[in-house]
């Protein structure tokens, strides 16, 4: 054979030799050629270089630089010399393990007597293991890359190419003497030169990057720069003890290959239960701070410059290149293992032969026994290795890509924004980068399943020659059936998905505004519409787990059809079947089984991560905020702040009607502008224009210096308050102590338990609208910025706030400040220096307040509603004089018989914290996690929730019957087949075949039924897990949803929902499956011998005392994984929302910081819950080994003819697969119970306790209540939790029916939560409602809600139509729809869009001004037209002129109601015929305006007194 090929060009090599063989002896010459002189060389040389590498350890040892530091490994391997290197060296060290093996298998088939092959072995194991030291050197020794290699290194390698050169240069010269060279001794020598030629240009050729000595000579220093990425990059997090060497990076070979690094942590779950202080920090080579960089710059790199967007395969090259070096460890691993774990099938025959007599050499069953035993060895140290470094790989990979979302939610422009909403883009972190992150344990399987199967064929082409081929032929076609199955599954998993999607941003939005719906009646609706959804994804999911029974029959049934296949092409072909090439092969198609089952798992994880990968590139691909919109200039370098000229600016970029139009104006440095104008004009949508936010058309737009905003909705993160103002900044207390006087919140922190640490819920929910806000301006405010931007601040809190913020903030803190602020209060006008006036989004007006007022109407509209509000006040405090009715006079009782209390209960308030006596907590708690084991009655539940448990039985009937048909056909085989060619068989071949065949369908049909039935459990257990815990969510009272981030919510909705509908059913089976094959297992290993079990009991106790042990620590290590995400998810929904005003202030890196630190808490209990299965399951491989390790003693030990070889070769068969299905079956414990965590968090808030009954049957209120409407308040007394203080201190008071009464009062006296009481969102701790005589805590909460109107405090619209938001229920007309709109003066606004009343409404109304969302809840309740009408804030974000036409409405319609105002504008409350004055929780005044007006000391009084002060002053 010429293996050489051409030999031209070799003709000096030839003569080379004919010249050394002129001149040497005949016996030196032959000696040199001998193959035998080239290993012993070879081996000599292999051991200098160990001696080498020994000598400088213990040389660095002595000089005490504690040798290799492993903290410091894996930084910065990207060169490619360094990782070729590393990579050479793995693949030589492998060749001599495979040639080694090959070698002894050559000694062994001599009967151990040829001393050449003991040689030959000998040199293979010396390269083996100084290569492998070699590699271990190169991977701890990060400084390579940047340094020549060391002088002893270079010489070896001369040496090392010599040899090499002169092994290859033999081969040719006995190729050319027509010797015969074997083939892998022939290849051995072409790769060794090949790489020994590589490595010599590493070592040679490569530039020295640094002046120190070498690898090997110099020790390793700890240094280097701590920034990721250079300049902007975020800093490592060096707290919490990141920057120590972490238990896993500085653990030592031995405690790394047996996972004893994890000891420590498992000790102390023993001890105490684990809480996340406990769980050491990553390695930072495991951080996401040090990977999101890298990964940035790949997936940049990857575009080649042209920036065109990121692609599928692009997404894929970067997460390989972000951790290439660990997947080619498990790549290695994971041959390692395929490898070794065909050792035992390789060698079934010879093992019954050996023990039917036919021995080839003494003591050859006991080498039989140490080789399998070896084998396993090796098999469970690779895959235990293989596994954890794989779920190191999936965590890396899971973080980077939440990195990615988490930027890119950043960045996104507001156009791109619309088109995902923020329920899809978590999504994408709690799913989709979940997903990827798991794809790591099926990375290598297409390439491993080619391997298996080629071991497979060369294992029965040994047994049973041309056979084989059938049996190749019967895999591919089991292969090939799948791919129809896989289509399906890839398109029924997108489909799954976009549902999932939609149920997501639904429940999000719902969530978000479950206070408006509780307060209009509509939750139920809102709910149905979630099961809606839910139904449309119930759907899918139904085809889903069905296609996938299908795929489950096909595979476990296909090992058996390709028994069949291959039995039967052997009786074909005439080829003799002994019952050891039968066992043999058997054992092949067990392990060949593994590779095929989990074929239908590998494509469904490579059809859903291609799902999953598509969406992240799409999503990724969108458009972030065009950055050149605003040309930012840095502090000083113009005298101009703010310059706008001709430009064109549009939401749409695509509409005709742009939203800005035209706009010029200047800002200089330190003027204070106006921009006021109708609603839905264009006023908050310059602000946008000028933070950059909205796209440009045309024109420019300059900025000179810092900005700081504040939004018209308040956005308030969750966190202490001191937080929110700092917001990023140190504390400066001189400065901070300012600012809260400015805002005047030192009273309300004075008020709160625990001042400015108190604990804000999620969007601000225990803080009032007013508080919000003022928050909001004391952030920006300690930003100390040079441009300030206020949209409409000042709406939200009461007169007398509104004009002290005005005097302190805008004409105080900020005078020599650039302020930009939107307006609605005219009064605030005159103190600026320029006013611009919006109209249809141009500024139709600008100039000073004087120089405008009589240039156009525009402005004279604003100040004339202004005017008209006035008038109204004047002519009430006119009349005042005059008027004293009857009504006056009964008010007044009600006013002396409360009033001194009520002044004295205010005096007190300051001490309400030490006189309350009650331990004090804050609002929102830590998230509630069970301690200890997961309760049995939660996995009872979850087993009989589907038809009562009814279809359990026939599972494990179906399974059993299926073991003990397997069984049955092997054991069949293996008693019906003669041991050997000369024995007779008892059976003859057909019928051999026809029971073999029936056994095997039968076997086949069992796992049909059982698939069939568990994916028909599971699914109908997910569908009543999620309709319990939805309903009971919703039926929640509003204190749940107060004090529950929604995080925690979602996070059950969708990762725990997720693993109840497609990951648990498949737990609890395989726990079934893998229990019932071992008892198979051990029934068929006993009858071989009793024995057995002397082992086999003692490891059975000691597998579930290191169980028991382990799962201490275990269990909680993953609740901590489902604790640690909430706050992950929280944050990030957080940050979508606040997207604009983080970017305002440039707080980007900050919060991406922040991103990476909860997404490393996150993966720290996942990372070493990986570790801690490891742990567990290397002992018990180790343990199980021991068992068949026995049985195999045994079996060798007992005397020929004792027992039948054909049984005892079966029970080796099924031994093999002991250790495997044993540790399985304790994964899948641990894993069930790890998973049925999502279980045990679905069923805590399917138990959450319940409002009062929406309708109480035996107490249905009349279809006309109320018909008065008369409101009687008796003491009453309201809390919002056990833990916290009364917010209302014992009100008495009565509302007339029919009459308007106004509540004033300082921003947090209990306004608002007097209008929530009487709604019943808060329960009374005491006293009474009554309306119209009816207690209201009597009847159904739904008689109440949908009897009452309300337009609450935030104008709230959900994604929809037009005529979804103003009718829900659907019980109206269009022509009663246009009506209402026309009455709320939105009718014109809604005909001018296409689809009229279908017109789309996005995610929370954002495509709607605040003003108009407004109106749209006036529309709501101009239809619902109830008896009692409540306005919280009602007209806080319309400007004046649109709250007189309110009110004008509101009179006009309701003029027979009973309207109770909560407002901060005096005009909206003037002219009611009652005024509600409260302080800190009690009453201070209740009577007519008209007579608190008369007393000029009472607070009313001088309330109206400033407000018509303020409004007809400028605060110059």
């Amino acid at each position: 054979m010429d293996f050489l090929g051409s030999t031209t060009g070799t003709g000096m090599l030839a003569m080379l030799f004919s010249f050394s063989e002129s001149i040497l002896p005949p016996d030196s010459r032959s000696f040199l050629l001998k193959p035998l002189f080239l290993r012993w060389v070879s081996g000599f040389l292999h051991a200098v270089l160990l001696l080498v590498l020994f000598c400088s350890w213990v040389r660095k040892r002595i000089r005490g630089n504690g040798g290799y530091d492993v903290t410091e490994s894996l930084k910065d391997k990207r060169d490619f010399g360094f990782k070729s290197a590393l990579f050479c060296s793995l693949a030589l060290s492998l060749l001599n393990l495979v040639l080694m093996s090959l070698s002894g298998f050559y000694w062994y088939e001599s009967g151990w007597s040829d001393s050449d092959q003991l040689v030959s072995s000998l040199g293979f194991l010396l390269g083996m293991v100084s290569w492998g030291v070699l590699s271990i050197c190169l991977h701890r020794c990060r400084d390579f890359e940047h340094k020549k290699a060391p002088f002893l290194l270079r010489l070896w390698l001369v040496f090392y190419l010599a040899v090499s050169c002169y092994s290859l240069v033999v081969d040719f010269v006995m190729y050319k003497r027509h010797d015969t060279v074997p083939v892998h001794l022939l290849v051995f020598d072409i790769v060794a030169f090949s790489a020994a030629v590589f490595l010599g240009y590493v070592a040679f050729l490569k530039k020295d990057r640094s002046n120190s000595n070498g690898v090997l000579e110099e020790p390793l220093l700890n240094g280097g720069d701590s920034r990721v990425g250079g300049g902007g990059a975020v800093e490592l997090n060096k707290t919490n003890g990141s920057d120590e060497a972490t238990p896993y990076s500085r653990a030592g070979i031995l405690r790394l290959l047996t996972f004893s690094w994890m000891s420590p942590l498992i000790d102390l779950g023993n001890e105490k239960i684990i809480d996340l202080e406990d769980v050491p920090q990553l390695h930072d080579t495991d951080s996401v701070v040090g990977l999101a960089p890298k990964f940035r710059s790949m997936l940049e790199a990857s575009d080649g410059g042209e920036r065109s967007g990121v692609t599928t395969f692009k997404l894929i090259k970067a997460l390989y290149f972000s951790a290439q070096w660990e997947i080619l460890i498990t790549a290695f691993f994971a041959f390692i293992y395929t490898v070794a774990s065909y050792v035992g099938p390789a060698l079934i025959d010879t093992f019954v032969q050996y023990l039917n007599g036919r021995r080839q050499y003494n003591h050859e069953g006991y080498v039989l026994v140490i080789t399998f035993f070896v084998a396993k060895l090796v098999e469970c140290l690779s895959q235990r290795h293989w596994f954890f470094r794989l779920q190191k790989v999936g965590i890396r990979m899971r973080s980077v890509l939440v990195a990615m979302i988490y930027e890119k939610g950043l960045t996104l422009s507001c156009q791109s924004k619309q088109g995902r909403t923020s329920g899809e883009i978590i999504n994408f972190m709690t799913v989709d980068a979940e997903r990827i992150g798991n794809f790591s344990w099926y990375m290598h399987d297409p390439w491993m399943v080619l391997l298996q199967v080629g071991l497979a064929l060369w294992i029965l082409y040994r047994n049973l020659g041309l056979a084989a081929i059938a049996a190749l032929v019967a895999t591919i076609i089991v292969m090939l059936v799948n791919f129809p199955f896989g289509k399906m599954q890839e398109r029924f998993q997108e489909k799954l998905m976009e549902a999932k999607d939609s149920r997501m941003k639904s429940t999000s939005e719902i969530l978000r505004n479950m206070r408006i719906l509780k307060l209009q009646g509509w939750e139920m609706k809102f709910l149905s519409k979630i099961f809606d959804l839910r139904k449309s994804e119930e759907g899918w999911l139904k085809k889903y787990v069905y296609n996938s029974a299908v795929i489950s029959f096909v595979f476990w049934g296909a090992p058996t059809l390709v028994s069949v296949s291959t039995f039967g092409a052997c009786i074909l072909l005439g080829i003799p079947l002994e019952s050891g090439k039968i066992l043999s092969a058997l054992a092949t198609f067990r392990i060949l089984q593994e590779p095929i089952y989990n074929l239908p798992d590998t494509i469904s994880m490579i059809v859903q991560t291609k799902v999953s990968l598509d969406r992240l590139a799409s999503y990724l691909c969108l458009d972030n905020l065009q950055p050149d919109i605003v040309e930012r200039l840095p502090k000083g370098s113009s005298d101009v702040a703010v310059e706008v000229v001709n430009s064109t600016l549009s939401w749409d970029v695509s509409s005709d009607n742009p939203t800005l139009k035209d706009i010029n104006f200047k800002v200089f440095p330190g003027m204070k502008v106006a921009v006021c104008g109708t609603v839905g004009s264009g006023k908050s949508s310059l602000l946008s224009a000028l933070l950059g936010e909205v796209p440009k058309i045309s024109g420019s737009l300059k900025v000179c210096g810092t900005k700081a905003y504040v939004a018209q909705s308040p956005w308030i993160q969750s966190g202490k308050i001191e937080d929110n103002i700092l917001f990023g900044k140190p504390m400066e207390r001189e400065r901070y102590d300012k600012v809260l006087e400015a805002c005047s919140l030192s009273k309300d922190l004075e008020i709160l338990s625990f001042g400015d640490q108190t604990v804000i819920g999620e969007r601000g929910i225990n803080l009032s609208g007013g508080q919000k806000q003022r928050i909001q301006i004391a952030r920006a405010l300690y930003q100390d910025a040079d441009i300030y931007l206020f949209d409409d601040p000042f709406s939200a809190v009461d007169a007398h706030t509104g004009s002290h913020l005005f005097k302190e903030v805008l004409l105080g803190l900020l005078c020599s400040k650039s302020v930009i602020y939107v307006t609605h209060q005219v009064e605030f006008l005159p103190s600026a220096d320029l006013i611009l006036v919006m109209k249809d989004g141009s500024i139709s007006q600008a100039g000073k307040y004087n120089d405008i007022l009589n240039s156009g109407t525009d402005f004279m509209e604003l100040i004339g509603a202004h005017q008209e509000a006035l008038a109204v006040v004047g002519s009430v405090d006119a009349s005042s004089v005059s008027e004293n009715s009857a009504l006056g006079k009964e008010n007044g009782i009600v006013k002396d018989a409360i009033g001194l209390d009520g002044k004295q209960e205010s005096q007190d308030l300051k001490n309400d914290k030490l006189d309350s006596g009650e331990p004090q907590r804050q609002l929102v708690q830590e998230e509630e996690r069970e301690k200890g084991s997961v309760a049995l009655d939660v996995y009872w539940k979850y087993i009989t929730l589907a038809y009562g448990g009814a279809l359990v039985p026939f599972i494990l009937l179906g399974q059993i019957l299926f073991q003990l048909l397997q069984i049955g056909s092997n054991y069949w085989m293996a008693w019906a087949t003669p041991i050997s060619e000369d024995v007779q068989a008892p059976v003859k071949l057909s019928t051999l075949m026809i029971v073999y065949v029936a056994l095997a369908f039968g076997s086949s049909l069992c796992i049909l039924v059982r698939a069939t039935l568990l994916v028909t459990a599971g699914y109908k257990t997910a569908t009543e897990l999620f309709h319990k815990m939805h309903h009971c969510i919703f039926r929640s009272p509003m204190s749940f949803f107060d004090s529950t981030p929604s995080g925690r919510i979602m996070s059950r909705a969708s990762t725990d929902q997720s693993s109840v509908d497609l990951e648990l059913p498949y737990q609890f089976g395989s726990v079934a499956i893998t229990v019932i094959q071992l008892i198979g297992i051990i029934g068929v290993m006993s009858q071989v011998s009793w024995l057995v079990f002397l082992v086999f009991i003692p490891v059975v106790t000691a597998s579930i005392w290191y169980q028991r042990y382990y799962i201490a620590a275990a269990r909680e290590l993953s609740r901590l994984v489902g604790v640690c995400k909430a706050p992950l998810i929280q944050h990030f929904s957080e940050t979508i929302s606040g997207a604009i005003t983080i970017r305002s202030f440039s707080q980007e890196s900050r919060f991406r910081s922040d991103n990476m630190r909860l997404s490393d808490g996150y993966s720290r209990p996942k990372f070493y819950t990986a570790g801690a299965m490891e742990w567990l399951c290397f002992r018990l491989d180790m343990l199980s080994s021991l068992t068949f390790v026995f049985s195999l003693v045994l079996l060798v030990s007992i005397p020929t003819g004792v027992i039948d070889p054909s049984l005892a070769g079966l029970a080796v068969t099924y031994g093999l697969s002991l250790n495997t299905l044993q540790a399985w079956l304790i994964w899948t414990l641990c894993n069930l119970e790890n998973k049925i965590i999502s279980v045990e968090r679905i069923l805590q808030y399917a138990s959450v306790p319940s409002e009062p009954p929406l309708v109480i049957e035996s107490n249905r209120p009349a279809q006309s209540w109320p018909s008065r409407g008369e409101v009687e308040i008796r003491d009453l007394q309201v809390r919002y939790a056990p833990h916290m203080p009364l917010v209302l201190r014992g009100i008495t008071c009565t509302f007339k029916g029919g009459l308007r009464t106004g509540i004033v009062g300082r921003t947090g006296s209990g306004k608002s939560t007097l209008i929530q009481t009487l709604f019943r969102i808060v329960e009374p701790t005491g006293g009474e409602i009554r309306i119209d005589g009816v207690n209201i805590l009597t009847i159904g909460l739904h008689d109440l809600r949908l009897r009452l109107s309300i337009i609450p405090q935030d104008p709230t619209m959900f994604e929809g139509t037009v005529r979804s938001n103003l009718d829900p229920l659907e019980e109206y007309t269009d022509d009663q729809i246009w009506e209402a709109l026309d009455k709320c003066q939105l009718g014109d606004e809604v005909r001018k869009k296409v689809q009229k009343l279908d017109s789309s409404v996005s995610e929370n109304g954002e495509n709607w001004s605040m003003g108009q969302r407004q109106l749209v809840c006036l529309g709501r309740v101009l239809l619902k037209r109830s008896k009692i009408l409540v306005l919280d804030e009602a007209t806080a974000s319309v400007d004046t002129a649109t709250d007189n036409l309110i009110q004008k409405t509101l009179r006009e319609h309701f003029s027979d109601c009973t309207v109770i105002t909560i407002a901060h504008r005096i005009s909206s409350v003037i002219d009611s015929d009652m005024v509600l004055l409260l302080s800190n929780g009690i009453i201070e005044e209740y009577d007519t305006p008209v007579r608190l007006l008369e007393d000029k000391s009472s607070s009313f009084s001088k309330l109206v007194a400033e407000y018509t002060s303020r409004s007809s002053s400028s605060f110059e």
